[in-house]
């Protein structure tokens, strides 16, 4: 057996310390290479370490970044302002970036101009794969599109929502999803909800009824597009004042159906002094007139007749026995400036 030098010995037992110090020194460099990278808000690993995220052939962008993929992107409809990026296989030279102009068409090397706007990118890849098949230039063309920025799409709520404004809206949403965006309605949110298309989509205004008090699917059943503007309105108001315990104004919630008793019932009644068969209905009519109607109080209460159905702005006066009746345009002047309450 052959007899190494003391010195030899000493580094030859120290030779597997120097291996493992080695080994794991090499580790962070590699892990330094994986490092998820942050891009646009989402985290990605570059499968190419040192090349910024670009084709080291051709200097195009590559498309390993994640980014968010947007909850309706599957109805996507692509319009003016998108940018694509395209690749065609085995074809680099053909691959480009894709701007889609006013018209909804795009310019691709020699095949001209493509009309890809109303359509998802699925569609549009395979009508750029057909013109590049109908041209002969290639056989059979595997074209992949990307969306690389979207056009600024956007959905406008206003009214009785708790965060009016403006919201992204890519694509063709229902209506109960857009006014849940914005918040939800309010407590003073009435039954009539307004939606306002853009120019070209038929009918240009859109008026929805719908009831609170009830499962009305009208909402899901209701399609609010990119560009629209929904305006919920408020509830109308009906007033009680004079002789009731709660004078003020009533909203017509829920079904926006309200009459005579029922606001009556609202106002907590009416008190002891109530001149009751001095009851009258104030309303404003469309002319601008004031129009005065007698409320047969006790007969309704008897049930001999119905109780007249409200409108929105109608005043019930109750008389105060013993005092001066004020009615008419000072009555709904007065009206104006009473509390309203939400039941």
């Amino acid at each position: 057996m052959r007899m190494h030098s003391p010195a030899t010995q000493a580094a030859l037992r120290s030779l597997p310390l120097v291996l493992c110090m080695l080994t794991f020194s090499a580790i962070p460099a590699a892990a330094q290479d994986m490092a998820p990278q942050k891009v646009g808000g989402a985290s990605t690993f570059d499968a190419t370490p040192g090349i910024s995220g670009n084709d080291a052939a051709t200097g195009r962008r590559r498309l390993s970044t994640l980014t968010v993929v947007p909850e309706d992107f599957s109805t996507l409809k692509l319009s003016p302002g998108f940018l694509l990026t395209m690749e065609v296989y085995d074809v680099p030279e053909l691959s480009s970036d894709l701007r889609i102009d006013a018209n909804g068409d795009v310019t691709i090397p020699m095949v001209g101009r493509v009309h890809v706007a109303g359509g998802t990118v699925t569609q549009a890849a395979a009508t750029i794969a057909q013109r590049l098949r109908d041209g002969k230039i290639i056989n059979d063309p595997q074209v992949n599109l990307n969306i690389a920025q979207y056009a600024g799409l956007n959905v406008t709520v206003l009214g009785e929502v708790h965060s009016p404004g403006r919201m992204e809206l890519l694509a063709a949403h229902n209506l109960s999803d857009v006014i849940a965006l914005a918040g939800g309605v309010t407590q003073f949110a009435g039954k009539t909800i307004e939606i306002s298309h853009q120019p070209g989509v038929t009918p240009r205004q859109q008026l929805i009824h719908y009831s609170r008090s009830n499962d009305d699917e009208i909402l899901l059943e209701t399609s609010v597009l990119p560009g629209d503007t929904i305006t919920v309105e408020r509830a109308g108001i009906v007033y009680v004042l004079g002789g009731v315990n709660r004078p003020g104004g009533y909203l017509m919630q829920e079904d926006g159906d309200l009459n005579v008793t029922q606001a009556l019932s609202l106002a907590f009644g009416t008190d002891m002094q109530a001149a009751v068969g001095s009851m009258r209905l104030i309303r404003k009519m469309p002319d601008g007139k004031v129009e005065e109607l007698p409320i047969p109080y006790r007969d309704i209460v008897k049930g001999k007749v119905a109780p007249p159905r409200l409108q929105a702005e109608d005043v019930i006066y109750v008389p105060i026995s013993k005092t001066r009746t004020v009615l008419g345009a000072g009555l709904l002047a007065t009206a104006a400036q009473a509390a309203v309450y939400v039941h």
